[in-house]
């Protein structure tokens, strides 16, 4: 069929609405035709025929249908592109289009008029500006370029003056448009886009019916879920929402998450009004808000990563359940990068940085990453540097402010009637709230410390059961809450009320609940708590030496059995890199003991000295003997002890015996120095 013959059985095409088959033949024919029409009116007549044809524009397609113009204009640039490289290199004939790249991308543009509208023009425009440019085509020259790029942003800006009226496609398309087109403009044009209207309409777009459905997805997932006879969860691949959530992981924006967070993280930087953030950070609140309940409505939310075998069905486990979280991965990694550069500017913008604005942004921060955690917490979701940057730099900002951080404490905190480690959902808010609550002691008040974070770390310090790893994590986190509670100074009063309660729960709680690092780390911390220069010491000068008669105690009694390897929330990569050290229940009290060493009394440490070494050799294995005997001589010359105690260390070991206690058990007999021993042979 001839070109002018094609051109009219086209555009009689246009007019009237076909099957997708059929549309999908009509903008195939529409690229061919794009490469070779000659004529560059017929080209303009082409695309303002297009930009209105009922059979394109009536198929209710939603945003696939800007993305299939996009691409029509871009094969078709790409196309002629590549037909005039090959007759500029005489590999073909100019038996083609016969028409250079910028004769054709000039009647291409002025085919986008006033028949059609501007977020028309701009799916026509954008396509263009890719085909020929894209890829480091250089296609165009630098002037014709230019003025490209200038149609994009102007036909940009306009389409978000009515995107409103034009409906929810074309702010969905004006979206897309820019997020392939962004790329390829210069930073001069990239400044010019209205950004104060753009930014709503990418939050929108993000969260709302073309993006992740404001979370009902998740609500409406649960009323597929059934019990198997084996009373196992499941959630067939084969029913309808499985199938909807397939389609909602390849809609053109979820599909392009990544390159669009990064044109939400340029727009937030270039907004001028600061209020369009503000909103944009409400929207995100609102969104993740949305997420969380319905998470909380879908019985999924009940299982326990450890528990997953178990609980779900192998098809479930297969198919639905990884497809699930990837989309929910996809969901925190966008409002993540969203947020992210929201909390950026609010370190350089004075109207998010004064007093009364920074910490009301980093609250509603904290609120959204509370929100995403029960998918952040999971297989280690959050270890991107993103996330870390977003959810530090809130802990900061907010511990400046003591009201506000009692505010989300208290807005956060654990019922006072509610068990812990009631569902899994329950303890990851739990966890979240632990976790932030151990980073604010020296900003509350010590009755606020005692109410938001000793009482709810207390409950689950109390708990007995059966500890999967995330509740390992939960009963450190609560440890390291109160930890960090006694750690302050200006807590002394409370310090001295709790340490001995917390003492005996940390005591009740090793071997079974806690490994042996954690164990040492968290008496070594509550040794350095109670001796000088702590205030704690003056107030109570034989807190220290108490202690260490506690771990006396309940070593004589403890199993010298070696301890099985233990979940270790904090640092199971560092234990698996390095190899576990063999350790019981005796050696591990033994070696707190010894790690307590540098922060005793300057009157206790020689005794206490002397006590260290002669419990080393009550570990009959010799095995068990040697990780607690290395440590004791790493303390000795590491520099861990100040100046003082190294003094104390010194005399002990080269005059008062420390060498021998130390190096050959300390019930040698005694001798002078220089004697023979006394296995000596006669030479008589």
């Amino acid at each position: 069929m001839s070109t002018d013959r094609l051109l009219n059985t086209v555009l009689q095409h246009y007019q009237d609405i076909h099957d997708a088959a059929k549309t999908d033949q009509i903008l195939g024919s529409t690229v061919h035709l794009l490469t070779e029409l000659s004529n560059p009116l017929n080209l303009g007549v082409l695309t303002s025929q297009l930009l209105t044809a009922p059979a394109i524009w009536q198929q209710h397609s939603g945003v696939r249908n800007s993305m299939r113009i996009i691409s029509v204009y871009n094969s078709g640039a790409t196309r002629v592109h590549n037909n005039e490289v090959a007759w500029r290199e005489g590999k073909e004939s100019n038996d083609g289009g016969g028409i250079t790249c910028e004769e054709w991308t000039r009647a291409v543009v002025k085919g986008a008029d006033d028949r059609s509208r501007r977020w028309q023009h701009l799916l026509v425009l954008t396509g263009v500006l890719m085909g020929m440019e894209g890829g480091d085509r250089r296609s165009l020259s630098r002037s014709l370029r230019n003025t490209l790029e200038s149609a994009v942003v102007t036909a940009a800006n306009l389409a978000l003056e009515t995107q409103l009226a034009d409906g929810p496609v074309a702010g969905a398309s004006i979206v897309i448009a820019l997020n392939f087109a962004f790329p390829l403009l210069s930073d001069y044009h990239q400044c010019l886009i209205n950004c104060n209207a753009l930014l709503p309409l990418l939050v929108w777009a993000i969260t709302a019916e073309e993006g992740f459905c404001e979370g009902q997805f998740l609500a409406d997932i649960g009323t597929e879920v059934a019990e198997s006879p084996s009373h196992q969860l499941a959630w067939s691949p084969l029913t309808p929402l499985f199938r909807q959530l397939r389609e909602l992981d390849k809609r053109p924006i979820m599909a392009n998450m990544g390159p669009l967070s990064k044109l939400t993280g340029f727009v937030v930087q270039q907004v001028t009004d600061t209020r369009v953030v503000l909103h944009a950070q409400d929207a995100l609140l609102l969104f993740t808000r949305q997420v969380l309940g319905a998470w909380q409505r879908n019985r999924l939310n009940e299982i326990d990563p450890a528990a997953e075998a178990v609980a779900l069905t192998p098809e479930t486990l297969k198919n639905t359940w990884p497809a699930l979280w990837s989309l929910l991965r996809k969901l925190m990694f966008g409002v993540v990068a969203m947020l992210q550069s929201i909390i950026s500017r609010s370190l350089l913008d004075p109207y998010m940085l004064n007093d009364i604005a920074a910490p009301m942004i980093a609250s509603k921060s904290l609120h959204i990453l509370r929100n995403l955690f029960f998918i952040s917490s999971r297989n280690g979701n959050n270890a991107f540097q993103v996330y870390t940057f977003t959810y530090l730099t809130s802990i900061d900002i907010i511990s400046r402010n003591a009201a506000m951080a009692y505010t989300f404490l208290h807005e956060t905190r654990p019922a006072d009637n509610t068990p812990a480690f009631t569902t899994y959902l329950q303890r990851t808010l739990d966890l979240f709230y632990l976790n932030l609550a151990e980073h604010l002691p020296l900003t509350l008040s010590t009755d606020a410390c005692e109410a938001l974070i000793i009482k709810p770390a207390t409950a689950f310090l109390s708990h007995e059961g059966t500890m999967t790893p995330s509740m390992v994590e939960l009963f450190e986190s609560a440890h390291s809450a109160v930890l960090s509670t006694l750690s302050c100074p200006q807590h002394s009063p409370l310090t001295i009320q709790i340490t001995p309660f917390y003492i005996i729960k940390l005591f009740e709680s090793f071997p079974q609940q806690i490994s042996p690092r954690q164990f040492r780390v968290a008496f070594k911390t509550v040794m350095q708590i109670v001796s000088p220069p702590f205030p704690i010491a003056e107030m109570e000068p034989y807190f220290s030496e108490t202690l260490l008669e506690m771990l006396q105690s309940y070593t004589a009694n403890a199993s010298t059995s070696p301890l099985p390897p233990t979940a270790d929330a904090v640092a199971p990569a560092a234990s698996s890199e390095q190899g576990e050290e063999p350790l019981s229940q005796q050696s591990s009290l033994i070696l707190a003991l010894v790690d307590s060493l540098p922060f005793l009394p300057l009157p206790l440490l020689e005794e206490w000295l002397t006590v260290a070494a002669q419990a080393l050799y009550d570990i009959a294995d010799p095995v068990l003997r040697e990780p607690v005997k290395k440590r004791f001589l790493e303390i000795l010359v590491s520099g861990e002890m100040d100046v003082e105690r190294a003094a104390i260390g010194v005399a002990w070991w080269g005059t008062h015996g420390g060498r021998e206690m130390v190096m050959l058990g300390g019930n040698q007999p005694a001798m002078m120095s220089g004697a023979l021993g006394i296995d000596r042979t006669s030479r008589l």
